[in-house]
């Protein structure tokens, strides 16, 4: 579902192309240290640090800039937002020290269960990431199992007192989006749970082999367990799958395109190659070098063979508005391109994985017609791709 929040309301009438582009060159400054990135931002005085601070928390990157601006010439940033910067860091590490205590939990109770399971995202891929548990906050748990294996790890954290929120427990929670959130309501500070059985929402494409994920787990050891986390290419791919995601719902990303980078930048080029071979065994090829797009267009190119391939995908969207669709989605002189055109290329313009893909979108909105309440989702978007019928691209419309 796209991010409600009243600040889009704000920042889209201030319109702060200084600020974004103040959170553009910290952020290049953060993957490339030199202190003349940072020359690119406005100067402190001609910048409004209330704004800064709602672009990089809803694009989760506060800490990149604090930890940035650690790095850059004294009077770079205002005095109020180098202390809510530093306040966001000391929230973060509360929230994702709960979470990894959290995590330690739920790990035991389905090793004990003999539930195949991975973490995804969170603090443990912070660390593998830019070697550091606290670089976003993580309020869930994010945790993947097999279709088959969903059930048993349900009732493996009932056993420790979480249970299914009211909001997920609908058909369209569980077959569609393939997940269910779990809350404790214990009085305790828990972490809820999102449980996965799948990878992306209906309209982006998904993988083809989501038990993949769960043979190609690693181990990482935490205070001397081995917690399964997924591979560094299957890293790669959910970054992109995440950008994918938030470019259909509008939503700003620039985190996970920051984890794009930081995952891409840790392969020689044998094994960029063997990424690319790996998404389109997936289906995941161009849903790929959409993430990557987006890093080069925000973080600068990298000159490297998954750039390189990346320069083809959604050619029709200028570097300009694809940066600002990345970073500040709210701003209404943005040309979307239609969501139908999106899928079309992202399922590689072959049209019967486009018509399946689109089908199982107009599949999982009738079911969300059908089951959800009103009061739970809200209205009903208007732009949720539908069947109508006719040859791709235009089999689907908004």
């Amino acid at each position: 579902m796209p991010m409600q929040d009243g600040s889009y309301d704000r920042l889209r009438a201030a319109g702060c192309a200084d600020e974004v582009a103040y959170v553009q060159a910290c952020l290049r400054l953060f993957f490339a240290p030199a202190a003349e990135a940072i020359s690119s931002a406005a100067p402190a005085p001609a910048i409004s640090a209330e704004n800064i601070a709602d672009i990089a928390r809803l694009n989760k990157v506060a800490v990149f800039l604090l930890k940035a601006l650690a790095r850059a010439p004294a009077g770079t940033a205002p005095p109020e937002l180098l202390a809510w910067l530093d306040g966001y860091r000391r929230r973060t590490i509360s929230m994702n020290a709960a979470c990894l205590g959290d995590s330690m939990a739920i790990h035991r109770v389905l090793r004990d269960r003999q539930v195949d399971f991975v973490f995804l995202k969170g603090p443990f891929q912070q660390h593998l990431l830019y070697g550091d548990h606290f670089m976003k906050p993580s309020g869930d748990v994010d945790i993947l199992v097999s279709p088959t294996g969903f059930t048993a790890a349900r009732e493996a954290l009932r056993s420790i007192g979480y249970e299914v929120a009211g909001k997920s427990r609908s058909v369209w929670w569980v077959r569609f989006l393939g997940e269910q959130h779990m809350v404790r309501d214990d009085g305790a500070r828990a972490s809820t749970v999102d449980l996965h059985h799948r990878l992306q929402q209906p309209g982006s494409p998904s993988p083809r082999d989501i038990d993949g994920f769960l043979r190609r787990k690693r181990e990482v050891q935490v205070t001397g367990a081995a917690m399964p986390i997924i591979s560094a290419a299957d890293t790669l791919l959910l970054a992109a799958i995440s950008v994918a995601k938030a470019f259909f719902n509008r939503e700003p990303c620039a985190g996970y395109v920051c984890d794009v980078r930081a995952s891409a930048s840790r392969l020689n080029e044998a094994e960029q190659q063997k990424v690319l071979d790996h998404a389109a065994e997936q289906g995941l090829a161009d849903t790929l070098l959409l993430g990557l797009r987006a890093a080069d267009v925000l973080l600068g190119g990298a000159g490297s063979l998954l750039s390189d391939r990346a320069t083809r995908i959604l050619t029709r969207i200028d570097n300009a508005d694809l940066f600002h669709m990345v970073v500040a989605p709210w701003l209404s002189s943005l040309r979307w391109p239609q969501r139908r055109h999106v899928l079309w290329e992202l399922c590689g313009r072959e049209p019967v994985r486009y018509l399946a893909e689109a089908g199982w979108a107009a599949s999982a909105d009738l079911s969300r017609r059908l089951f959800e309440r009103p009061a739970a989702i809200g209205p009903v978007r208007d732009d949720v791709i539908k069947i109508t019928g006719g040859a791709a691209p235009h089999a689907i419309e908004r």
